[in-house]
């Protein structure tokens, strides 16, 4: 059996950052394992290509019925491949809000509050506009300003300035309520994964292995440690062994599916699959929380938007083209290029609603072909009450985790998402967003609740944030202390969003990023 000092199970945002940092000194032998491939392609580099990447490096999970969607299946797509997520999201780079984390030390979380967490975002970071209180500038992280967004981009954020609401061009700053154009994770004109900022710069260190396509199918656990892990890769079957730890970074869905299968978790459900209960801890697969989202669409006229048409197809066609010269122009778009945060009230303690603004039409997470041209936005809210699980549908390992995020089951997050699609819509129809001539695909009364909550739960679901599924606090219920560490097993740490206790306030890669930085230093530390 092959054996090393460290064992990091998930190659994405997280477990990328976690196999760069561990193996940076060369003291200690890694072994990072990922189920899908390198992502190391055009598709992958191309930000623009990003709709082709929900059809290749994705694990493309749906939901359970989701009883507040009118029992509409919910789709989760979630990055397979080196890189995880980072490979096939928007690029946005948002950290959340600073009340976020101080609100995790206020809940327990001792040594998460943000001026605990500022270091290691500006430690991640690689911003070009260089570093200062809040960013840094020499990160393995490539942060830049977009360089060519689209004309119905700049439209909504001068809509949003002449209805008098605060225009910024920093959501990681002193302030995150207003409206702008997003920071992305790109480096000249290409995409710039976790895997990129982390796993690729040390492909040369002789003390880290890469294993990919490698299935884990369950941890080795003996005389309550973990030993190490089982691996398939096609048809052979491997037990590799860690020394010192291993590290779960598999994600949201994928950190308790692997302990779930280990026998790790809620004891019923584990008797009713059939597994033998190695560890009872009924949180494993619970607390899960993801931002709700509402798409609202308009067609226009205009062909200067995003679309289908003969026009918009010879433009695409030139702009590979030119993206394949240069790294420049059209190809670079991140697609949800504008957006910002907003409050729907005066008593909320930082911004509830975050909005994505795209050139183009969206239907059913891009899957749906929409003729024409026109552009979207989403609201989503940021700090939801309902609650989900994360169970096994089978024990198979490759068959995919029963995921059921139980979307709207609290009438709060309706209400709050009635807000900001009302909010929503005045900028959407506001000036010169209205030079476009747009025309709202689902017009409804707006006024009229019971229309509105109709629509939204005919037509929300996610905007793709799974956290908190191996929840992270001091008390004997949570999964994880405040150093990652398993509690009720040796030898194992959980480094990605599942450790979240909340939900951040904004997208989730730059904090799992951050939580991966994190783990490897307590690792560090720990073994010495």
């Amino acid at each position: 059996m092959a054996e090393y000092d460290i064992i990091v199970i998930g190659g994405g945002s997280a477990g990328s950052a976690v196999a760069g940092r561990l193996s940076e000194d060369g003291t200690r032998s890694v072994c990072l394992v990922e189920a899908g491939g390198n992502n190391n392609n055009f598709l992958v580099k191309t930000p623009g290509m990003m709709p082709f990447l929900l059809k290749n490096a994705n694990w493309k999970f749906d939901t359970v019925p989701q009883k507040g969607l009118n029992g509409r299946i919910g789709y989760q797509p979630r990055g397979r491949g080196l890189g995880g997520s980072s490979a096939i999201n928007a690029m946005i780079y948002i950290r959340g809000n600073k009340w976020d984390y101080d609100n995790w030390a206020a809940m327990g979380c001792e040594g998460w509050s943000y001026e605990d967490v500022l270091p290691y975002f500006k430690k991640s970071e690689g911003n070009e506009r260089g570093g200062d209180e809040f960013h840094g500038g020499d990160g393995p992280l490539s942060v830049s300003d977009q360089k060519w967004p689209n004309p119905g981009s700049l439209a909504f954020v001068e809509a949003a300035r002449n209805l008098q609401i605060p225009v910024l061009d920093d959501f990681n700053g002193a302030k995150q309520e207003g409206i702008g154009i997003y920071q992305v994770t790109q480096k000249n004109g290409e995409r710039w994964s976790a895997a990129r900022a982390y796993v690729d710069p040390a492909r040369g260190r002789k003390n880290l292995d890469i294993r990919t396509n490698s299935l884990v199918e369950r941890l080795v656990i003996e005389n309550g440690r973990v030993m190490g892990v089982q691996l398939l890769q096609g048809r052979k079957r491997e037990t590799i062994l860690a020394k010192g730890a291993v590290v779960l970074s598999a994600g949201a869905f994928g950190s308790p599916h692997i302990l779930q299968l280990s026998g790790i978790g809620p004891a019923e459900h584990l008797k009713n699959k059939g597994v033998d209960i190695i560890v009872d801890k009924p949180e494993v697969g619970a607390n899960l929380k993801d931002h709700i989202d509402f798409v609202s669409g308009y067609t226009t006229e205009s062909k200067e938007l995003i679309g289908d048409s003969l026009e918009g197809t010879i433009r695409m066609g030139k702009a590979i083209f030119e993206h394949r010269m240069k790294r420049t122009g059209i190809m670079t778009t991140p697609y949800a290029e504008a957006g910002g945060f907003w409050s729907s009230g005066p008593d909320v303690p930082a911004p509830d609603v975050q909005y994505h603004f795209v050139p183009a039409v969206l239907e059913d997470h891009g899957r749906e072909k929409v003729k024409g041209h026109g552009f979207s936005c989403h609201a989503c809210v940021l700090r939801p009450y309902s609650k989900g699980t994360v169970r096994l549908g089978s024990t198979d390992p490759a068959a995919p985790p029963a995921i059921d995020p139980n979307f709207l089951d609290d009438d709060r997050d309706i209400a709050t998402l009635r807000k900001g699609v009302r909010h929503m819509q005045r900028i959407m129809e506001a000036p010169p967003l209205t030079d476009f001539k747009p025309t709202n695909r689902h017009p409804i009364d707006m006024s009229d609740d019971n229309a509105l909550d109709t629509l939204i739960r005919n037509r929300a679901d996610t905007v793709y944030h799974p956290v908190g599924t191996c929840r992270m606090g001091q008390d004997d219920n949570a999964v994880v202390d405040n150093r990652l560490k398993f509690k009720g097993l040796d030898g194992l740490y959980i480094a990605d969003a599942s450790i979240m206790p909340e939900i951040v306030s904004g997208n989730t890669n730059a904090p799992s990023i951050m939580i991966g930085e994190r783990a490897a230093d307590f690792i560090r530390a720990d073994l010495g």
